[in-house]
């Protein structure tokens, strides 16, 4: 019958333990796949976002290039204007001088013209005193310089009025020579204008266009800041949904490593409840090992280094670890005289075994013993715990002989 229900609680421990473990590991399964998910979301915004401060960067570079060549247009277009003013007024003083040379020009023919007329009075006075072949020669003249080849040969006419004639003739020339050389040097300047003011409208284009390009710049500025300002913001909250994914995913895997701590505990207390009262006897030694099957020694009887704050430097037992729930079993028959918690040594069975000798069985998760029991040699009293003062599931087996703690290793 006791063998019928130990089967049975260990079955139970085994099934609840499975399902612990088989819940647990979805839930983790699932926090680590929402976690992986929302650390790459969040990697993704945030590549995003770099990308956008880039094209941001790029976009003022831009613009700062544009400014400078809208400055340099500028300047370009004010040399241009200068020089425009410049010609303008050349062009200007031109045709002053051009038009003082028209005066000259028609005053010099009004004196050419009045030395004529008073050729002719002379040679007409000259005519009326007896000399007709003047007027013969006057008639059959076709104009001035016709007349004055066939009037070569006449000596009768003075050489005053032939020099001042000739004079004339002379300045008529000269002036309208200069009036010719006004009139190319305008038309020539009124081609440089011209061609200045073509250059003119062209720069005038060119910083039209490089205006409405920095306009255009600057929308595209302002709406990609915008932009980046929302992806920074996109990419902080995925940033923190990814740090609380990765809390859930972490939280979950506490929580599955406290359940299946908790599943093991509970299946290991099943047989040690289960093995209550059952005798282990172990080894050749005074007393029987109170750990069967757990030797492994976590903290040596004598001096040691503190394995945490509070804890003693002389150690006065031995420490073997064993996952909680391991059967405690006593070390050798005796009365229990006590079994309680008790500080720093947590749950505590105290055993007296006559002729001095006493066992201290202490961090124990459970006691299965009171005080005044009489137990026998390899009779599970409790199971393995971490309570007290304790970094870990183990047992703190201790000796007592005539009141002073002996090494436990001598008696087992």
């Amino acid at each position: 019958m006791r063998g019928k229900k130990l089967v049975s609680l260990l079955l139970v421990g085994t099934l609840c333990f499975g399902m612990v473990f088989t819940s647990e590991a979805s839930n983790v399964n699932k926090a680590k796949k929402e976690a992986e998910e929302a650390k790459k979301e969040a990697e993704e915004v945030k590549e995003k976002a770099e990308k956008a401060k880039e094209e941001s960067k790029e976009l003022k570079e831009q613009k700062e290039q544009a400014e400078t060549e809208k400055q340099t247009l500028s300047v370009q277009l004010d040399a241009l204007l200068a020089d425009i003013t410049e010609i303008e007024d050349k062009i200007y003083k031109k045709e002053e001088e051009i038009s003082l040379k028209e005066d000259e020009l028609i005053q010099a023919r009004v004196d050419e013209n009045d030395q004529y007329e008073s050729m002719k009075k002379r040679i007409k006075y000259m005519y009326e005193n007896g000399n007709g072949q003047f007027v013969e020669i006057l008639f059959e003249a076709k104009d001035l310089s016709d007349f004055l080849n066939k009037t070569e040969y006449i000596s009768s006419i003075s050489d005053y009025d032939r020099d001042m004639l000739l004079k004339y003739k002379q300045i008529v020339k000269e002036v309208e020579e200069q009036e010719a050389a006004l009139q190319k040097e305008q038309e020539e300047m009124e081609a440089m204008q011209n061609e200045l003011i073509e250059k003119q409208a062209s720069l005038e284009s060119l910083l039209a266009s490089k205006v409405n390009e920095i306009d255009g710049l600057k929308e595209e500025i302002s709406a990609n800041a915008e932009r980046v300002k929302k992806l920074e913001a996109a990419a902080a909250a995925a940033a923190e949904a990814a740090r609380k994914k990765a809390e859930a995913e972490e939280a979950a895997k506490e929580a599955a490593a406290r359940a299946a701590a908790e599943a093991e505990a509970a299946k290991s207390n099943s047989q040690a409840a289960a093995s209550v009262g059952a005798s282990v006897v172990s080894g050749n030694g005074t007393f029987t090992h109170p750990c069967p099957g757990y030797t492994r020694i976590s903290s040596t009887f004598g001096y040691r280094t503190a394995p945490l704050r509070g804890a003693s430097t002389n150690h006065k037992g031995t420490d073997f670890a064993a996952p909680t729930g391991t059967p405690i079993y006593a070390a050798a028959g005796g009365t229990v005289t006590s079994a309680r918690y008790s500080g720093k040594a947590g749950n505590m069975i105290v055993i007296n075994h006559g002729n001095g000798l006493q066992t201290y069985y202490m961090h124990c998760s459970r006691i299965f013993v009171s005080a005044g029991t009489k137990v026998s040699k390899g009779q599970n009293i409790g199971a393995v715990g971490t309570t007290g003062n304790s970094t870990g599931p183990h047992l703190h087996f201790q000796v007592m002989s005539g009141g002073r703690p002996v090494n436990p290793m001598n008696y087992l």
